[in-house]
């Protein structure tokens, strides 16, 4: 982890620990969430079941919520507003890694090319930090919710925000080092990258949440992550050297869909 991404660990800590003992007029969440993250790249073929399960990897996070709906300093419900009654902020810093490989078609065992062999050769990894928030909405009461009452278990959300991203990916080859005729197909050569770099990136979820006690919540979430960079598994085959247009794989940047459960702790 590098001296940037400490620093805004620390600064994200400092933050935090500053809200729960502030009188804003809200109460604080703060959870860990965690599970299978679904990486679409520039590894294997687009639209294709085997590249989607084969390049899966696993993510973990720490959130941190504001609660608009309820006052840590009085211990007591804030004034009833819409927004108060139907948003939250949340926060988040998340780390996932994902081992990236070739899959569909063109590698399929029936494939007994050089270029299915340099496919089938050809692997990679990504490690992604990112740090940033998002805004929730609940279409149900957030009060009702917090009551704990038989009636009100689950609250559905949706949420859109925007994340801070560092990601550190690595491609290599089984037939030898990169960017040579004799490990690398036409279309990948002067195409990749090794260094960590950032960029940013957009995240919308929808995500059902279980009053499990009065101060604790299970989550189940469903996360769109998308972003603002070809460059984060590696690999940015712009241009197919054998007839000059587009490679069909690489018509849009990373994105991935993480499925992720949490549990929610209620800070009284």
């Amino acid at each position: 982890m590098n001296a940037r991404i400490l620093l805004l660990v620390l600064l994200f800590i400092f933050f935090s620990k500053q809200e729960a003992h502030s009188q804003f007029g809200f109460s604080h969440e703060v959870g860990i969430i965690t599970g299978p993250v679904v990486f679409y790249s520039d590894f294997g073929q687009r639209s294709n079941f085997e590249t989607n399960a084969g390049n899966v990897g696993f993510g973990i996070g720490l959130i941190h919520f504001m609660n608009f709906a309820y006052r840590a300093d009085c211990n007591c419900y804030t004034r009833d507003k819409y927004f108060n009654d139907h948003f939250k902020v949340r926060n988040e810093i998340d780390y996932h890694k994902t081992n990236l490989g070739h899959f569909g078609r063109w590698v399929d065992p029936s494939e007994t090319s050089l270029f299915a062999d340099k496919l089938r050769a050809m692997k990679g990894s990504t490690a992604v930090f990112d740090i940033g928030s998002q805004i929730e909405y609940y279409p149900f009461s957030i009060r009702n919710f917090q009551s704990g009452s038989a009636t009100h278990k689950i609250a559905p959300f949706i949420s859109l925000g925007v994340h801070w991203v560092n990601f550190d990916p690595e491609i290599y080859s089984d037939l030898g080092p990169l960017n040579t005729p004799v490990s690398t197909p036409d279309k990948y050569l002067g195409a990749f990258q090794q260094e960590a770099d950032n960029t940013w990136s957009v995240v919308a979820s929808v995500g059902i949440r279980y009053k499990l006690t009065p101060m604790s919540d299970l989550m189940l979430d469903g996360r769109w992550q998308y972003y603002f960079s070809d460059w984060v598994d590696g690999l940015n085959p712009s241009i197919d050297n054998n007839d000059g247009v587009a490679v069909p794989e690489n018509k849009a940047n990373e994105w991935i869909y993480w499925l992720n459960f949490g549990y929610i702790y209620y800070i009284d």
